[in-house]
């Protein structure tokens, strides 16, 4: 079979399981976890989203729309900063609203009804990963409240603190910050209702520590008396969605490269800005093909390409992969792992196609197209 390309596909059996990982940790431990808006926003799903998680966490007052819009529970919402249109705004449809400075607070907590629940961004001053570009404890960092600034501050009004440290980690970053955290912090956690663990945990990976996850949470809330809050993105449509491509064509310039319907900087901007790899593999009609037919490193195998988009900028370059076989126009390729942040970050950049978004089943094999892109798309957002 012939796949629909290029084009988002996400697989609802894949999604449902890893929401019901998410309620496991709800189940054992009482806290609430919201999805994080910014990673994963097919609202088409919401209901199924809806089955297993208390709400949504939004960092603009569009995202909180669409929150309180599709996806119905909670809405939260956090930004570095917010302008005093934005707080009119989420007044009108967010549940609670966190702040990244006590002088935000201080100009914009009287606008807020007394129903909305009122928190404060903290900075734990403890990196736990080596991307510079995703660390909110790296030095000079806008993101978080240290510690020194909250000496002589009234928290009157103040239900909770949230932190947001970790990306793409396992349970052991989180230990590390919690220590952190308490010894930044302890004395305001006591006088709390909830402390908001962030985003960044991979719960639904494999090799996820969920037991010991679970132990944390349920200590850190015996201890405080708070509630936990956790607002995963990626971890709930993490391996749930790829992305379908096409070869356009093949040139030589010192080695061979491939040059596909889809385009790096439009279409996948974490390989360009993190940088990413993702793994990618040959398709004969398999949106979920066997990791074994995954590409290799370059001259792993005995066929190595540069795999590019077809944008007109120079670097829009996948990476080096190498195949069995010999690549021609008009193989398929699938580029694993794409249903969330890629899916949120595209752009429409050189008016090159955008991709379609589907959801399909990977039980019944069922494919639904949820919406494709045309030129009055593209066209709608200039002027």
């Amino acid at each position: 079979m012939r796949l629909p390309t290029p084009a988002f596909v996400v697989d609802e059996v894949r999604l449902r399981r890893n929401l019901e990982i998410l309620a496991q940790v709800k189940k054992h431990t009482g806290g609430k976890i919201l999805l994080a808006l910014k990673g994963f926003s097919m609202w088409s799903v919401a209901p199924l989203v809806g089955e297993y998680l208390d709400g949504v966490c939004a960092s603009s007052p569009w995202e909180a729309r669409l929150g309180r819009e599709k996806f119905g529970g909670e809405v939260h919402a956090f930004a570095a900063a917010y302008s005093e249109s934005d707080v009119q705004e989420l007044v009108k449809v967010c549940d609670e609203i966190d702040f990244n400075s006590f002088a935000q607070w201080r100009r914009f907590g009287h606008l807020l009804p007394s129903q909305i629940k009122c928190g404060l961004r903290i900075n734990p001053q403890c990196s736990t990963q080596d991307h510079p570009i995703y660390d909110p404890c790296a030095p000079k960092s806008r993101l978080g409240i240290k510690t020194t600034e909250f000496r002589g501050q009234s928290l009157a009004g103040i239900s909770g603190l949230h932190f947001h440290t970790l990306c793409e980690q396992n349970v052991d970053a989180l230990t590390r910050t919690l220590v952190a955290v308490e010894e930044n912090f302890g004395e305001y956690l006591g006088g709390m209702e909830w402390v908001n663990f962030g985003g960044g945990h991979h719960i639904t990976r494999d090799d996820y520590d969920l037991d010991r996850l679970c132990r944390l949470i349920n200590d850190f809330q015996d201890k405080y008396q708070v509630q936990v809050i956790l607002e995963p993105g990626e971890a709930v449509a993490l391996n749930a969605g790829v992305l379908t491509a096409e070869v356009l064509d093949v040139v030589h310039n010192e080695m061979d490269i491939a040059i596909l319907n889809v385009s790096c900087t439009a279409h996948m901007p974490d390989v360009l800005e993190m940088p990413y790899r993702p793994n990618i593999c040959l398709t004969n009609g398999e949106f979920f093909p066997d990791p074994a037919k995954r590409a290799g490193e370059a001259k792993e195998k005995p066929h190595t390409y540069r795999l590019t988009g077809h944008s007109c900028l120079a670097g829009d370059v996948i990476g080096d992969y190498s195949f069995d076989h010999p690549l021609a126009p008009g193989q398929q390729l699938i580029f694993e792992d794409m249903g969330h942040y890629s899916m949120v970050k595209t752009t429409m950049f050189n008016g090159v196609q955008h991709p379609a978004i589907m959801l399909y089943n990977s039980h019944t094999k069922k494919l639904k197209t949820i919406r494709t892109f045309t030129y009055q798309d593209f066209k709608g957002r200039l002027s």
